[in-house]
């Protein structure tokens, strides 16, 4: 030992806060950065991650997802909608570790989606990479292009801007 101190517990996911670059984030690190879950936690890790600049999320797409069951019947075929989803929900994991801690749970809403295009259909068995760029950013308005691929091919791509807010506190009496 050089006499320096360091964390008492190094990190284990490749997470080099120095750089600003994160190797990969678990499905744990993913469902604390943001609040979606089961059945509409679209991405299952993020890998290449840097900070304030860029993210890759991975969804590996099953047969078992419950989307299948009515699109379509016979023909199953993951939602477009769904794909731009899992951009946004890569996005909002990169917002998050660009924002650090305080910002772990907030929402993040689509504002817009620009220039949405569909090149192929994605099926159950294929992995959907998602590749997220920050164009820019103004206060708590993130602005995002992405490109889905499966296999290195372009699947989807999309433009969208979104924005960051804290949770809404329910009404007084609500659940009651």
């Amino acid at each position: 030992m050089d006499g320096t101190t360091t964390d008492s517990i190094a990190p284990t996911d490749g997470d080099t806060r120095e750089s600003g670059r994160i190797d990969v984030l678990d499905i744990a690190r993913i469902m604390h950065a943001i609040p979606h879950r089961y059945p509409f936690l679209l991405i299952d890790r993020m890998v290449d991650v840097v900070r304030n600049e860029s993210a890759i999320g991975v969804k590996n797409v099953s047969i078992n997802e419950h989307f299948f069951a009515g699109h379509f019947p016979n023909h199953p075929v993951m939602p477009g909608v769904l794909i731009i989803e899992a951009m946004a929900q890569t996005s909002a994991v990169l917002v998050v570790e660009t924002l650090g801690p305080a910002a772990a749970g907030k929402l993040v809403y689509f504002m817009t989606i620009e220039n949405a295009k569909f090149r192929r259909p994605v099926l159950p068995g294929d992995q959907l990479r998602i590749h997220v760029v920050k164009d820019r950013q103004r206060g708590n308005v993130w602005k995002f292009s992405a490109i889905a691929r499966v296999e290195g091919v372009a699947v989807a791509e999309a433009s969208y801007a979104a924005m960051i807010l804290d949770r809404a506190e329910p009404p007084s009496g609500a659940g009651t």
